[in-house]
């Protein structure tokens, strides 16, 4: 690696992740050695379909609706990114291309070109690495191109915030792309919006909980966790030991999925999940809200974001008048029975409030853990952020 490089990879550790003051803080706990990402570890007990014989009506009757949890198998079978998006070939055409790998303290992005990041994932041995979660390259004149290699499964075209209006909607997809040991904290979706995640390289190794779990079961602590509190492998070396105990409550057990190359994962909104990479991945994760889920997003929404509400319901009220009569008919007052992860510190609330929600500068996941100021260059419409990053959920302690 020469000079230039570890210049890049040292400057892009340094702003996102400030909390780790020098480069020993990096491998302190020498997880590239001791922590255990073999296959075996995971219980793999969610259920698998064949997407290719599963109608969307089916699939909103057996999971959608009753917000249940799916691994989905040959979503990706037409994907040109299944030849495509392979480490070399990425290298090679994204080379000088900047993508997302992080958010300084003042919740601006960290980015990385393709050719330096690349060079970090093949050679890192950081506990918990720096983490490419991009919601930006749609926008991209050369980026976009990601875009041409996949479609959206026929399961989630139903996109109900594409009447937001495309630069007013929440951030809702996601590049992402890490080494072994990177991977998202323990986080709900925001909005009430569920998620699909497609993986195209790699094994990813995921833990789901109910949405009435409670939040100080599940998030790891300061004194546990440290510098390292919101990091997934965080979460896995420190909750999960604890998840398999015989006085762990019944009710909160774990779903765990063992996530291959080609199958997609559903995530229905406010379910609690962590993600961890297993080796080096690649995919493409987005956030929808369907006219399944829309009496939660609305109501989410309304509370959370109200002046994207009322623009939203503008639009819908023209386009969608069916569902306007729908939002018409929520019941604002209602909790919605569906948990919000509702604060942009871990630390910061120990309840899990069902109906706030407080969304901070995001990289495409989870609501941003470690407490950031508020982007002051974010552009607002009449009081209303609207900057890409200002809404959005995925997986995500990742990226910092």
């Amino acid at each position: 690696m020469n000079h230039k490089s570890k210049k890049r990879i040292k400057e892009a550790r340094r702003s996102a992740r400030p909390e780790l003051k020098d480069l020993l803080d990096w491998t302190k706990h020498d997880y590239h050695q001791s922590f255990d990402v073999s296959h075996g570890t995971v219980k793999d007990n969610v259920e698998r379909v064949d997407g290719l014989h599963l109608g969307p009506d089916e699939f909103i009757r057996r999971f959608e609706r009753p917000y249940r949890p799916v691994v989905l198998q040959g979503c990706q079978e037409a994907w040109p990114a299944r030849q495509k998006w392979t480490l070399e070939r990425l290298k090679r055409k994204y080379r000088n291309q900047k993508f997302k790998c992080g958010e300084d303290n003042d919740g601006y992005s960290v980015k990385m070109k393709m050719k330096y990041y690349m060079e970090y994932l093949e050679t890192t041995s950081d506990d918990s690495p720096l983490y490419i979660f991009d919601s930006s390259y749609g926008e991209h004149a050369k980026r976009r191109k990601l875009l041409e290699d996949y479609q959206v499964p026929v399961f989630f075209r139903d996109d109900l915030f594409q009447f937001a209006g495309e630069k007013r909607r929440p951030p809702y997809r996601w590049f992402v792309m890490g080494p072994a040991r990177s991977g998202t904290g323990i986080h709900i979706d925001p909005l009430g919006t569920s998620a699909w995640n497609a993986l195209v390289h790699g094994h990813k190794r995921w833990c789901l909980f109910p949405t009435n779990t409670p939040r100080e079961l599940i998030k790891v602590s300061r004194e546990a966790g440290g510098n390292q509190q919101d990091e997934a492998i965080t979460w896995f070396n420190v909750v999960y030991p604890r998840t398999q105990q015989p006085n762990w409550p019944p009710e909160f057990t774990p779903l765990e999925i063992l996530q291959r190359p080609g199958e997609t994962v559903f995530v229905p909104g406010g379910w609690w999940h962590v993600v961890l990479n297993m080796d080096t991945t690649i995919a493409v994760t987005q956030n929808f809200a369907s006219t399944t889920n829309f009496p939660i997003v609305w109501h989410k929404t309304v509370r959370g974001r109200p002046k994207l509400s009322r623009k939203w319901y503008r639009v819908l009220k023209q386009e969608r008048p069916d569902l306007a009569a729908l939002a018409d008919r929520v019941d604002l007052q209602e909790a919605t029975g569906i948990a919000s992860d509702s604060s942009s510190d871990s630390s910061s609330s120990s309840s899990s409030s069902s109906d706030s929600e407080v969304v901070s500068g995001s990289e495409g996941g989870a609501v941003s853990h470690r407490r950031k100021k508020r982007r002051t260059g974010v552009a607002t419409v009449n009081g209303d952020a609207s900057g890409q990053d200002d809404c959005a959920s995925k997986e995500r302690s990742s990226s910092r």
